[in-house]
C-alpha cells in the first residue's frame, strides 16, 4: 500500500435544484464524500494503493460507506464503528456557478469520537504517504487521534501531506478555525491549500506565513485557474482545464490525489516534474466537477489520461 489517509467518511446530501439554499432545496442525492476518503478513492481509482483510518456510526450510512471503499479497492482494516453517535451527515447546495455551501449533522458524529486507542498504526506500515484534513482537529478525541498518527507517520519516514480543508461552520469561531487548522502544518511536507484557505490562515495571498522547517511543496488551487506549486526553489504557474461545470464538490481532493499519485510515480526524483504533476492533479480536479457528488465524479486512470490528451 502507498498512500494511507485519515479523517472523515461521510454522506453528502447534494441539492438536486441549482441557485437555492440548503433549507429551500425539495430534492437531494446521496453520495458518499468526506475529504480524506475521497482521496483514498481517488488514488485507488488512478492505479495506486491506498487505506483509510477513521471512524463511521455503527448504522446503515456507515456500513454503506464501509461498503463503497471496499468496493473501490481501499484498505479499510482500519475503519471503526461506533455505537455512541451516528454516520456524519453534510446537505450541499450550489450555486448556479457549482459552488458550494454545508449544513452538517454532527452533534456529535462518530469520526468526532475516533480516539487515539482506536487508530490502527499498524496500517501505516510499509506505506510511503501519509494524508489527512484539518476536520478531525476541531475537537477532542479526534484531534489527538489524529496528532498521534501524524507523528507515529513522521516517525516511520513517511511523506506526509496535509490539506487545511475551511469549513468554518463546523469551528466554535474564525480563530479557533485558523489555529486549529495551522497546527497541521508543523507536520506537513506537503501542503495543499485554496485561494481562500490562503487568505484565511495569512490574511493576504503571501504564502511565505505558511511555510514550515520540512515543508518541501505548498501547492495553491485556483479552481478553473489552475494551481501554483512552489517548492523551495521553483514555482510554477499550470493552467486548469475547461469543463462545463456541475459539482465542485471533491474537485480539490482529486487533485491531492493527483499529486500524490505523481509523487509516487516519480519517488525519488518527484521535485524535477513538478509541473507535470500538477497538471495531471489538474486535470482530475477538472474531471471531478463535471458530475454530482465527490467519489461518484471522481475518474479512474484511462478517464485522465484520455482527457489530458484531449480530442483526437
Amino acid at each position: 500500500m502507498s498512500v494511507v489517509c485519515l479523517g472523515e467518511l461521510l454522506i453528502d446530501f447534494v441539492a438536486m435544484q441549482h441557485g437555492v439554499s440548503v433549507g429551500d432545496a425539495y430534492s437531494f442525492q446521496k453520495a458518499p464524500g468526506g475529504a480524506p476518503a475521497n482521496v483514498a478513492v481517488a488514488v485507488s481509482r488512478l492505479g495506486q494503493d491506498s487505506a483509510f483510518l477513521g471512524q463511521v456510526g455503527d448504522d446503515p450510512f456507515g456500513h454503506h460507506l464501509a461498503e463503497v471503499m471496499d468496493s473501490e479497492g481501499v484498505d479499510i482494516s482500519g475503519l471503526r464503528f461506533s455505537t455512541e453517535a451516528r454516520t456524519m451527515l453534510a446537505f450541499v447546495s450550489l450555486t448556479a456557478e457549482g459552488e458550494r455551501s454545508f449544513v452538517f449533522y454532527r452533534h456529535p458524529s462518530a469520526d468526532m469520537l475516533y480516539s487515539p486507542d482506536q487508530v490502527a498504526l499498524e496500517v501505516l506500515n510499509g506505506r510511503k504517504i501519509f494524508h489527512f484534513g484539518s476536520v478531525t482537529l476541531i475537537d477532542d478525541p479526534s484531534r489527538s487521534a489524529t496528532l498521534m498518527a501524524a507523528k507515529a507517520a513522521h516517525t516511520a519516514g513517511m511523506l506526509i501531506s496535509y490539506d487545511p480543508n475551511l469549513r468554518r461552520s463546523l469551528w466554535p469561531s474564525d480563530e479557533a478555525a485558523r489555529q486549529g487548522m495551522l497546527t497541521g502544518l508543523n507536520f506537513a511536507h506537503i501542503l495543499k491549500v485554496s485561494d481562500e484557505e490562503v487568505e484565511f490562515l495569512t490574511g493576504g495571498h503571501d504564502i511565505a506565513p505558511l511555510w514550515r522547517q520540512e515543508m518541501q511543496i505548498i501547492a495553491v488551487t485556483h479552481g478553473a485557474k489552475g494551481a501554483t506549486v512552489y517548492t523551495r526553489k521553483s514555482k510554477h504557474h499550470v493552467p486548469g482545464f475547461s469543463v462545463r461545470t456541475m459539482d465542485t464538490t471533491g474537485a480539490g481532493d482529486g487533485f491531492v490525489a493527483g499529486l500524490l499519485v505523481g509523487i509516487l510515480e516519480h519517488w525519488g526524483d518527484y521535485l524535477t516534474p513538478m509541473e507535470s504533476i500538477v497538471r495531471f492533479a489538474n486535470a482530475i480536479g477538472a474531471l471531478a466537477t463535471t458530475q454530482l457528488g465527490a467519489i461518484p465524479s471522481l475518474p479512474n486512470r484511462g478517464a485522465v489520461d484520455k482527457f489530458i490528451k484531449g480530442p483526437n
